[in-house]
């Protein structure tokens, strides 16, 4: 196959990062081609469906720093692309052990920050959040910044944009082969590309775009439950209502979180996920069948959601690609600087695609990064190895 074209710069993977990075580097009058293997809109990686949580609660600064310019940038683009609306504030009710660690590091990274934060008694609790049970031992705090990014309509709306600023979107290509070098060559099923920087946001199937440029990372792709659960009374846990999105850090039920949005996106039903699957390939999700997250969270609404039905009305699925640490890979090969990868995002990288993309594409253009990479660095891999050893 002949070059069909030199760009400045080529994305791999058209998820919420890949395409906020093409937009930043659009955004910067670079030539940029941003490639997808499937045809889009698709459901099959990370970046799909309705709705996620938009929060500055972590338990790591660095994390909710970023945030902070965050914000800024989805409103930005709310305005760039006619006023959609990406995102609702509705508040963010983290819940847990007051004693755990996670919960006093979020509750000191909110402090830190100066988040308006409102932290809740018992008894304030039970006359502020009707049809939830707190967990004795528990502490309650409301994030008041956070609420629900709409992300179908976030991923159509900077798509659009960077087409808007001169992009170029070819999707349904899957790539065969990459050749680096100081002018990278890209396959794809149908065309074969040049560009003087690479961007891999291939989610899920990372490890394979990887292997093509010599790069082995210790990832694990998760197949999550995405679960709506019918409300008894109708409109109880609705948005309309003021009910918020919530967090439970840590539960008798399970190690790992349970987050949940108030219904809106489905009529009378509210979305709650474990923020944990079951080892998967992208290629075989489908194949499987593990219910254990399901059972934890029946367990976890019938203890403290007395107003749901606890079976599952509607199982949704989504993909994680985790890492080690749950923080995300940023960084450029270590070969290879014009090579950069983005991957990793653990399940709580789709509210930050305004800043990632912009790393990335700073990373692409050799520019000095506008945050520490320093947690994000592929470094931080081999090091635990050796400490292991």
């Amino acid at each position: 196959m002949s070059i069909k074209a030199d760009y400045d710069c080529i994305v791999i993977g058209a998820g919420i990062q890949g395409s906020f990075t093409a937009y930043h580097l659009a955004k910067k009058n670079k030539k940029t081609l941003l490639l997808e293997q499937f045809v889009l809109p698709h459901s099959r990686g990370s970046s799909h469906g309705q709705t996620r949580i938009i929060r500055k609660a972590y338990d790591q600064d660095f994390y909710a720093r970023m945030m902070e310019e965050c914000y800024q940038l989805w409103s930005q683009l709310e305005r760039e692309a006619d006023n959609v609306k990406l995102y609702r504030q509705t508040g963010l009710l983290v819940m847990g052990p007051e004693k755990r660690h996670e919960f006093q590091a979020m509750k000191t990274t909110l402090e830190s920050l100066r988040v308006p934060t409102v932290h809740l008694s018992r008894e304030e609790f039970s006359q502020h959040i009707p049809n939830v049970n707190l967990a004795d031992g528990d502490g309650a705090m409301v994030d008041t910044t956070a609420g629900v990014l709409f992300a179908d309509r976030a991923l159509k709306a900077v798509q659009g944009q960077f087409h808007k600023l001169g992009g170029v979107i070819k999707d349904g290509q899957k790539v065969t082969d990459i050749e680096p070098g100081p002018v990278v060559t890209v396959s794809t099923s149908s065309d074969v590309y040049r560009a003087k920087s690479l961007v891999i946001t291939a989610g899920a199937w990372a490890t394979t775009l990887l292997s093509k440029v010599g790069l082995q990372l210790p990832l694990e792709v998760m197949r999550i439950n995405v679960c709506y659960w019918k409300e008894k009374v109708p409109g109880s846990y609705h948005v309309e209502r003021r009910f918020p999105c919530f967090l439970q850090v840590g539960s008798k039920e399970g190690e790992h979180h349970i987050y949940g949005l108030p219904s809106n996106e489905y009529p009378g039903l509210i979305k709650v996920c474990y923020h944990m699957g079951s080892k998967t390939t992208p290629d075989e999700r489908d194949k499987q069948t593990d219910t254990s997250d399901i059972d934890i969270l029946q367990r976890y609404l019938a203890r403290c959601f007395p107003g749901l039905d606890p079976v599952p009305a509607v199982v949704e699925s989504c993909l994680y690609t985790m890492t080690p640490d749950s923080n995300f890979v940023l960084d450029c090969h270590p070969t290879y600087s014009n090579v950069v990868i983005g991957a990793g995002f653990s399940g709580h990288g789709f509210k930050l695609g305004p800043v990632v993309g912009k790393l990335l594409s700073e990373l692409s253009l050799g520019e000095v990064p506008s945050y520490d990479l320093s947690p994000f660095r592929m470094a931080r891999f081999q090091a635990h190895r050796k400490a292991a050893l």
